[in-house]
């Protein structure tokens, strides 16, 4: 890496935007009516899940590694193996981080560049058909 280098955390803006992202993704899936399943395997609070989506988006566009700081590795899929997670639930998942993507990275070419390893990512959490 030279000096000129600079990280997607930094170049979204850090800190503040990875918090408006999961903020507004979060605020999405409790509202948007087309969320309605993705939410529901979701605890009745979103606080958690809204901090622990903020501490894991912060270290994988490369800021802090706050959440293997806080949880150890990632192991997201096994993680996430007790919610039934199919193809609607990945699909309502991907619109709402879509939107909050769109909403908050004003630089699409940081967009397009953040969003096929985070679709991937949805599609790998599937663990039902």
């Amino acid at each position: 890496m030279t000096a000129d280098t600079i990280t997607l955390y930094e170049a979204i803006g850090g800190d503040p935007t990875v918090r408006a992202l999961t903020k507004r993704f979060y605020a999405l899936m409790d509202t948007l009516p087309e969320a309605a399943r993705c939410r529901a395997v979701h605890p009745p609070t979103l606080e958690g899940s809204e901090a622990k989506l903020y501490d894991y988006l912060t270290g994988y566009l490369g800021g802090p590694p706050v959440y293997v700081e806080k949880y150890g590795h990632p192991r997201l899929r096994s993680r996430h193996f007790a919610a039934a997670i199919g193809p609607e639930e990945t699909a309502e998942w991907l619109l709402c981080f879509r939107r909050a993507l769109d909403e908050t990275i004003e630089n699409p070419k940081l967009r397009e560049i953040i969003w096929p390893p985070i679709e991937r990512l949805a599609f790998h959490m599937q663990n039902r058909e």
